[in-house]
């Protein structure tokens, strides 16, 4: 799972002295677009001139050499968000959580009493940052201003996440972690559980993916495992996911300066030498066209850095990696069923609705061996099974089994990476571990969202299986595209419930 990393913060104090950021061209200002034909200094607005201003008079707190620092010019404030625990009977008791911003969003600049960033425009300053220990020692993250810049807004239990934010900056997508506390992520064991949330993704179209998945990530974010990282999970350190991602700036504490190369398709972002393994248990990858579900096991034990080959699809070998990339996914427009999930389909994406998971075992323990993945919908006060497998070669079936993940991959003529890390099994000894929840709302930058939402690989025959996923057009999705003319877009998550199989949910009302 690749994200769009477009939001560095940079001061400016006269005379500038960052370089001009040219924002996306668009032929023409569309109704609800956010962009601009403008190149414009990365100016902030007034009110954070002045605190910034103050706070240059701030001395940075430096306890650790040659880690990774925590800034001080910009307070880290959590946005609360109000969740769920469940048990038998349907008796949920209210957790009062938060969410913090992933690190890779924030603004990294000197620890030496100014303002210089270490990283802008997608490059590394190699004056600050000439090798890994260095930067790590020179650079800090600060805080973030989660509305105003990253577009991130919460009120009671409800999570907005807007695409492109146009402040003083120009920021596109985001990704949170939900936290136990200021300084560690909620760990999450789904074994023989339900995991229930309500979405609103109305206002995601071709090409932009809210997305609610777990990964086996370190609850504090790597500090304990790594004297090198001082952030932790209070500034959103850690992450990892079966896509091994290379863009990650730092990881275990240490700056991914070597060999770095910017990514011609992001102003912003760029890949290192190594990248960042772990378990990744996609709960949602959708929008308002289509939406699929996949467990992607790993057979390394937890976050893992990963260089060359290991790294598999960020490394020139997709399959020779210590994970699975594609997953096993059920998406029911790819499974066959064309008319389930979208706009007045039998899941109505124009209006809000509940998405329940649920993680069955072999012995109905939460220490027994992951058996399934099923998926439920709730709309309207109705339960909604989810859609029938429609595929030759694969056996009707609305869940995600062993058999269905072989016999699917067979009949899509897919490389069975899954079975080879481990399948299911694997994937639940990843969530005993317990798993990390992260939220996030992105376009694609290598494949334009086309393997959620249209023909994907574009290079073969939509009659062939498993190539059409949804009704997008082929020549959708492109990042420029979506940022411009849907700048706009969000994703709603609220509501999020955990507890036994059957608690999270009402099932007394009538299904379709």
């Amino acid at each position: 799972m690749k994200l769009s990393v477009t939001s560095i913060l940079a001061v400016l104090s006269p005379p500038p002295t960052f370089p001009q950021r040219k924002w996306p061209n668009c032929e023409h200002k569309m109704a609800g677009s956010r962009c601009h034909t403008t190149v414009r200094y990365r100016h902030h607005n007034p009110l954070e001139i002045m605190f910034l201003s103050a706070a240059l008079f701030t001395l940075f707190v430096v306890t650790v050499a040659h880690a990774q620092q925590i800034g001080t010019l910009i307070p880290e404030v959590h946005p609360t968000l109000v969740w769920s625990k469940c048990s038998e009977g349907g008796l949920c008791t209210t957790q009062e959580g938060s969410v913090v911003l992933d690190a890779n969003w924030r603004w990294i600049h000197t620890t030496s009493g100014s303002t210089n960033s270490c990283f802008i425009g997608g490059e590394w300053d190699t004056s600050i940052c000439p090798d890994p220990v260095t930067c790590a020692q020179n650079c800090a993250l600060d805080g973030a201003q989660y509305e105003e810049v990253y577009g991130i807004t919460t009120s009671g239990n409800q999570l907005r996440l807007n695409f492109v934010t146009l402040s003083s900056l120009f920021n596109v997508g985001s990704r949170v972690y939900l936290m136990a506390s200021d300084t560690e992520y909620e760990s999450f064991n789904p074994l023989n559980m339900e995991f229930s949330f309500d979405v609103d993704v109305s206002n995601l179209p071709c090409g932009v993916n809210g997305a609610l998945h777990f990964s086996q990530m370190d609850a504090d974010g790597g500090v304990s495992k790594y004297p090198t990282n001082r952030a932790g999970a209070q500034y959103g350190t850690g992450y990892c996911s079966a896509q091994c991602p290379r863009d990650l700036r730092f990881i275990n504490g240490m700056a991914n300066t070597i060999d770095w190369t910017p990514d011609s398709n992001s102003i912003d972002s760029g890949t290192g030498m190594f990248g960042s393994c772990c378990s990744e248990m996609d709960v949602w990858e959708a929008n308002s066209i289509s939406a699929a579900v996949a467990p992607h096991p790993c057979t390394v034990d937890g976050q893992t850095e990963c260089s060359g080959d290991d790294c598999g699809a960020s490394s020139d070998d997709r399959y020779g990696g210590v994970c699975d990339p594609d997953g096993c996914d059920f998406n029911s427009f790819r499974m066959g069923n064309t008319s389930f999930y979208g706009p007045s389909m039998i899941v109505d994406t124009a209006q809000p609705f509940t998405v329940v998971t649920q993680f069955p075992t072999s012995d109905n323990t939460t220490s027994g061996t992951l058996s399934a993945v099923r998926r439920i919908y709730v709309q309207n006060g109705e339960v909604i099974q989810n859609s029938l497998s429609n595929i030759v070669g694969v056996d009707p079936t609305n869940e995600i089994t062993p058999d269905f993940c072989t016999q699917q991959k067979t009949a899509f003529g897919d490389t069975d990476s899954f079975s080879s890390h481990g399948g299911l099994e694997q994937m639940g000894d990843a969530f005993a571990t317990g798993i990390v929840l992260a939220m996030s709302i992105r376009d694609d930058n290598v494949a334009q969202m086309l393997w959620l939402d249209s023909d994907f690989p574009t290079t073969s025959p939509t009659t062939n299986p498993g190539v059409a996923r949804g009704t997008c057009a082929t020549s959708s999705g492109g990042p420029a595209d979506v940022e411009c003319q849907n700048g706009n877009a969000f994703v709603i998550f609220s509501n999020i419930r955990f507890g036994p199989i059957g608690s999270t949910f009402s099932s007394g009302s009538s299904s379709k």
